[in-house]
């Protein structure tokens, strides 16, 4: 078992080691690659029926891809967000193109971004950030914050143009925020899971 077990450590070091060494087309490739699993990620949604924001696996697949490719996750769902603007139907619900990023979920995509090099930045540099509670804490932040404080703001933006008036804080939070954070905790403590399942003992970076 123990032999077992340093030859996956091994393994995984590899492929950190493989991707430290890529250069920009290479690893552009494989940005694109994640783009195009995030795609697949966001057809696995649903929709409660007085919110126009789904649930999807996009949160799982954003901030995982933000630990395995680092800083080009976030390259990653910057392919995915332009690749769907310019009409590649692979948002939530084979939707794409311009109508859909300025619709009321657009706001989550661009969340998304930030939130990718968020984590991919502290996550390459701090050694911190690669424990459980650092990761978890980490990822929550980013999505809680950036996420939910781009996709707020939007759908905010978008109930206003709708309705001709604005609405309150509560209301908000019902239709963008209150049905969907015990989910995206779940989600974030499976990707955390994944990541640490994935990590080598060693991955570089400082204190």
């Amino acid at each position: 078992m123990s032999a077992y077990l340093n030859n996956a450590d091994r393994l995984k070091a590899r492929f950190f080691e493989w991707k430290r060494g890529l250069g920009i087309a290479q690893s552009l490739l494989l940005a694109l690659a994640y783009a195009c699993l995030t795609g697949l990620m966001a057809q696995t949604s649903f929709y409660f029926p007085w919110t126009p924001v789904p649930v999807t696996g996009q949160t799982f697949a954003v901030l995982l891809g933000a630990v395995l490719l680092g800083r080009w996750g976030g390259t990653s769902q910057v392919i995915y967000t332009a690749a769907g603007i310019a009409g590649v139907p692979w948002f939530a619900g084979w939707k794409g193109g311009l109508a859909a990023i300025a619709g009321p979920t657009g706001g989550y995509l661009i969340g998304f971004i930030f939130a990718a090099f968020f984590v991919g930045y502290f996550f390459e540099k701090y050694k911190w950030s690669r424990s459980y509670i650092g990761l978890a804490a980490l990822m929550l932040f980013a999505n809680f914050v950036f996420v939910y404080g781009f996709g707020l703001a939007q759908l905010y933006a978008w109930m206003f143009a709708v309705k001709g008036s604005s609405i309150g804080l509560q209301y908000l939070l019902s239709m963008g925020f209150l049905p969907f954070a015990m989910g995206d905790i779940l989600k974030i403590l499976a990707a955390v899971a994944v990541a640490k399942a994935a990590l080598p003992k060693e991955t570089g970076g400082s204190e």
